[in-house]
């Protein structure tokens, strides 16, 4: 094959298809197809991918991979941060986005099964490179900086290896790669959209400006030296000093609210918090507003979730992706308790925020914390939300009603998915974890002064918990 115009100059591809792989026309079958294709009578809107692409199977499979390993440490982190965020509308945002990176590394996880590759080889990849930059973005000092790596510095840098992706990649042959990230990408826009409008608000209200481009730069140089996303890009040198290389990061275990809130965590009875009772107890409208209280104070459940999902990393990925769908369903309940207060004609910040179960599920091991929540939060509601809904609906209170609607179903799943995530936190008996919660959150509550060593007790009961716990 010629290339160099000594076949009396002939163009490549001729000289390629004709002396290499030589095609065996017949003229009459070649003459009939033109005939037949020049009588069709439809003209369907033409096919114009290339089948071309820069990367074969295997190493298509290497930029899924760290791409999925990114989304999966992007998710751990920001649950990590979930309880040290005080802003609410970023603690909310947080609950999304961290489902957001949940799901891309589920969709990654998917087609890298596809191609060949061993969910148990996609599960157990692990890269020291990437965890010490994610290390390093979770070390910011305050939630801002938080916001900078993780939109500005890794969300974007994403954001640009999968359209340099989708533009590279073959495709025709790489069709379900090229979908799979642009399912990723239809989240990534709105979020990482949020996270630049997020941090102007930072910085209109008084955060230094200067102290975030300097932290922007000094993880922009550490992703660098890594090479990039794909770690195929050219590499500089890492900056230094590293905070991590002084001190590791720990997750914060005390919940945190905005100056807008005020807070109580000695009760998890309202009427106790609020001094007195809004409404005569036992009343359709006391019950109303403690519902729509309780769901906005669901607040503390983003916490508890994002934060069980930084304690079992790496245990078990079906795990950590249920934990995420959780936290996201949770953030959506905080949203309608905060909407529909305001559609009753509160100020939602009017109304003190419990602290309660997160001050006591903070410092906890997550086995007793989701056991807390899972099997006495959760299921207590389960208990009296269908009597709520009935009673919602035949005072044709159609707000209470389509909101507890929606949230019986999600609890539903969730004491459904929890027992499987209980069951990789822990290999207890049931009645051991659920006698060593009670055990564990009689002593918290009696430091909280919820309760009083003289009442006598060893341990509170379920439905003493339930009401003291407030879920």
């Amino acid at each position: 094959m010629s290339s160099n115009g000594e076949n009396g100059g002939a163009p490549i591809q001729d000289d390629f298809r004709s002396e290499q792989f030589p095609v065996a026309h017949r003229p009459e079958e070649r003459e009939a197809a033109r005939q037949r294709r020049g009588a069709f009578p439809y003209r369907f809107p033409k096919d114009r991918r290339q089948l071309h692409g820069d990367f074969d199977v295997k190493e298509n499979a290497r930029r899924l991979l760290r791409f999925f390993y990114f989304e999966r440490r992007l998710m751990q982190a920001v649950g990590a941060w979930t309880l040290a965020i005080p802003e609410f509308e970023v603690k909310v945002e947080a609950g999304r986005h961290l489902f957001f990176h949940a799901d891309a590394a589920k969709n990654l996880r998917d087609r890298l099964y596809e191609q060949e590759t061993s969910l148990k080889k996609i599960d157990d990849y692990r890269d020291e490179e990437i965890d010490r930059f994610i290390d390093e973005l979770l070390s910011a000092e305050t939630t801002p900086e938080f916001l900078v790596g993780l939109h500005q510095v890794a969300g974007k840098a994403l954001e640009i290896a999968y359209r340099h992706h989708i533009d590279t990649t073959d495709s025709m042959a790489d069709a379900p790669t090229i979908r799979q990230l642009k399912r990723i990408l239809l989240d990534y826009e709105p979020m990482l959209e949020w996270g630049e409008q997020a941090i102007e608000a930072y910085i209109d209200g008084g955060v230094d400006e200067q102290r975030l481009a300097t932290w922007r730069w000094h993880l922009q140089e550490l992703l660098r030296s890594i090479g990039g996303i794909t770690g195929s890009d050219p590499r500089g040198e890492a900056p230094i000093p590293l905070r991590i290389d002084s001190k590791p990061f720990e997750r914060g275990t005390v919940p945190m609210r905005d100056s807008r809130f005020q807070t109580f965590k000695t009760t998890g009875d309202y009427d106790v918090g609020d001094g007195a009772p809004r409404f005569p107890k036992e009343t359709y409208a006391a019950e109303r507003l403690r519902f729509v209280r309780t769901q906005r104070d669901e607040v503390d459940a983003i916490e508890a979730f994002g934060t069980f999902l930084w304690d079992i990393r790496f245990m078990d990925f079906q795990a950590e992706y249920d934990l995420a769908r959780i936290t996201w369903d949770e953030t959506r309940h905080t949203e309608m308790g905060h909407r529909v207060l305001q559609i009753m004609g509160y100020d939602p910040f009017e109304l003190p925020n419990r602290l309660t179960g997160s001050t006591c599920r903070g410092p906890m091991e997550p086995a007793y914390a989701m056991a807390e929540i899972n099997l006495f939060g959760e299921v207590g509601v389960l208990k009296t939300i269908g009597g709520f809904i009935k009673d919602a609906e035949k005072r044709n209170d159609r707000v209470l009603y389509h909101v507890a609607d929606f949230i019986r179903s999600d609890e539903r799943t969730h004491v459904r998915k929890g027992q499987d995530i209980i069951r990789v936190m822990t290999d207890m008996g049931m009645q051991d974890l659920e006698l060593r919660t009670r055990e564990l959150f009689t002593e918290c509550l009696v430091s909280l002064g919820a309760i009083t060593k003289d009442m006598d007790v060893f341990t509170v009961s379920r439905e003493d918990l339930e009401e003291l716990i407030g879920e």
